[in-house]
C-alpha cells in the first residue's frame, strides 16, 4: 500500500499501473497542457512532469510509495532537483536534453485558413481564382540560422527554457504563478548577438514573401468546402510547414437558391397566364435559355411546383450528372378589376357556390392587415412587458424639477 496518491492522481492512474499506462497518461496530459497550447497552464504542466519523473523512475517511485513527498525531500529529491518540464517533454517526444533549446517546438507548423467568396455561377461552371497572400519563408542569406554560424547563444532571460514565470499578487497572502512564453527570445530559448545577426532577416530566420496561389474551383463544389495546398503555410527552421486551406463561401444568388444538387427558382406568373397557359424563358447559370410551357387550359395554381431533370447543379467529381431545376410558381393577382369586366369574367369562370345567409347573421367589414407591421408591434409590446417585470416601485419615473 502506498503512503499517498497525489502523483498518481495528477496523472489519472492507479498505484498498480504498468509503465505503458504511465507513459500513455503522461503523453496525453503533456500534450494537452503544454504551454504552446495552454499558456496559462504552466503550473499544471509542471506538476504533470514532476509526477511522471518520480513514477517513471523505479528508485524515486519506491521512495515515494513508502514515504510520500516528504520522503523524496529527505532523500534529496526536492523541487529544485526535478528536471525542467520542457527537458522531460523533449526527452519523451524525441527532442533530447540540452542543445541550447530546451523548449521543443511542434514538428509541424500551423495551418493557415483563408475564406474565399464564390458565386453560384463559379461553382456551377467551375473557375480558377488567383489568391495573393504573404507568408514566411526561410531566409536564403543565412539559410535559416538568423546570423553567423555559431552565433546562437542561450537566452539569459529564460535560461534556455523558452518560458518565463510571473508572480501576481491576488490578495493578502495570496499569489498566483503564471508561466508564459519568453518575450525576449519568443519561446526559442536562444538568442543571437545583435552584431552577428543576419542583416536580411534581422535574426528572425525567416522573411516575408508574396505568394500567388491558383485556386481551382471545381464544378459542383459546395459552401464550406475546403481546398488544401499542402505545405504552403509559413516556413520555419526545423519545422514542417503547415497547409494553406481555402474555405469556400458561396454567396446568395438573386434568382436561384441551391439545395444540395438541386436549384430552386421562384417563378412569378400573371393570373391570365395561370388560367390560360404561358411560355417563359429561363436563363441558366451557364447562360443558356430554357423555354417552359403551360398549354392553354392547363391551370397553374399558386404554389404549384414543377421540375426539369438534369438542369440543376453538377455533381462534384461527376459534372455530367446534374440535379433538378425545381420551379415554384407564384401567381400574381391584379390589384383591382374594372367593374364592367366582371360579368364577362364570371361567364368564363365556374359559377360561385350558393350560400344560405341566416337571418340573424351580422355584417362585417374586411380591413387590410399588414403581417410585418403586426409582428413589429408584438415585438415592441414584449419589450415593454419585460421592462414591466421590474415590479411595483421599480419603474423608471419621469424627471421632475
Amino acid at each position: 500500500m502506498v503512503k499517498e496518491t497525489k502523483f498518481y492522481d495528477i496523472l489519472g492512474v492507479k498505484p498498480g499501473c504498468n509503465p505503458d499506462d504511465l507513459k500513455k497518461a503522461y503523453r496525453k496530459l503533456a500534450l494537452k497542457y503544454h504551454p504552446d497550447k495552454n499558456p496559462n497552464e504552466g503550473e499544471k504542466f509542471k506538476q504533470i512532469s514532476q509526477a511522471y519523473e518520480v513514477l517513471s523512475d523505479p528508485e524515486k517511485k519506491r521512495i515515494y510509495d513508502q514515504g510520500g513527498e516528504q520522503a523524496l525531500k529527505e532523500g534529496g529529491v526536492g523541487a529544485s532537483s526535478f528536471s525542467s518540464p520542457m527537458d522531460l517533454f523533449d526527452m519523451f517526444f524525441g527532442g533530447g536534453f540540452g542543445g541550447g533549446r530546451a523548449h521543443r517546438r511542434e514538428r509541424r507548423g500551423k495551418d493557415v485558413v483563408h475564406q474565399m467568396s464564390v458565386s453560384l455561377e463559379e461553382v456551377y461552371k467551375g473557375a480558377v481564382r488567383k489568391l495573393a497572400l504573404q507568408k514566411n519563408v526561410i531566409c536564403d542569406k543565412c539559410e535559416g540560422r538568423g546570423g553567423k554560424k555559431g552565433a546562437m547563444e542561450q537566452c539569459l532571460t529564460c535560461r534556455g527554457t523558452g518560458m518565463q514565470v510571473q508572480i501576481q499578487q491576488l490578495g493578502p497572502g495570496m499569489i498566483q504563478q503564471i508561466q508564459t512564453v519568453c518575450a525576449d527570445c519568443r519561446g526559442q530559448g536562444e538568442r543571437i548577438n545583435p552584431k552577428d545577426r543576419c542583416k536580411q532577416c534581422q535574426g528572425r530566420k525567416v522573411v516575408r514573401d508574396r505568394k500567388i496561389l491558383e485556386v481551382h474551383v471545381d464544378k459542383g463544389m459546395v459552401d464550406g468546402q475546403k481546398i488544401v495546398f499542402g505545405g504552403e503555410g509559413d516556413q520555419e527552421p526545423d519545422l514542417e510547414p503547415g497547409d494553406i486551406i481555402i474555405v469556400l463561401d458561396e454567396k446568395e444568388h438573386p434568382v436561384f437558391r441551391r439545395s444540395g444538387n438541386d436549384l430552386i427558382l421562384r417563378q412569378e406568373i400573371q393570373l391570365v397566364e395561370a388560367l390560360c397557359g404561358f411560355q417563359k424563358v429561363i436563363r441558366t447559370l451557364d447562360d443558356r435559355d430554357l423555354v417552359i410551357t403551360a398549354i392553354p387550359g392547363e391551370v397553374t395554381k399558386h404554389g404549384d411546383v414543377k421540375c426539369i431533370l438534369n438542369e440543376g447543379m453538377p455533381q462534384y467529381k461527376n459534372p455530367y450528372e446534374k440535379g433538378r431545376l425545381i420551379i415554384q410558381f407564384v401567381v400574381v393577382f391584379p390589384s383591382n378589376l374594372p367593374p364592367e369586366n366582371i360579368p364577362m369574367l364570371e361567364n368564363c369562370l365556374p359559377a360561385r357556390p350558393e350560400i344560405m345567409i341566416p337571418d340573424d347573421a351580422e355584417e362585417c367589414t374586411l380591413l387590410p392587415f399588414d403581417v410585418e407591421q403586426e409582428h413589429r408591434r408584438r415585438q415592441q409590446k414584449n419589450i415593454y412587458d419585460e421592462d414591466g417585470d421590474m415590479g411595483p416601485g421599480q419603474r423608471v419615473q419621469c424627471a421632475t424639477n
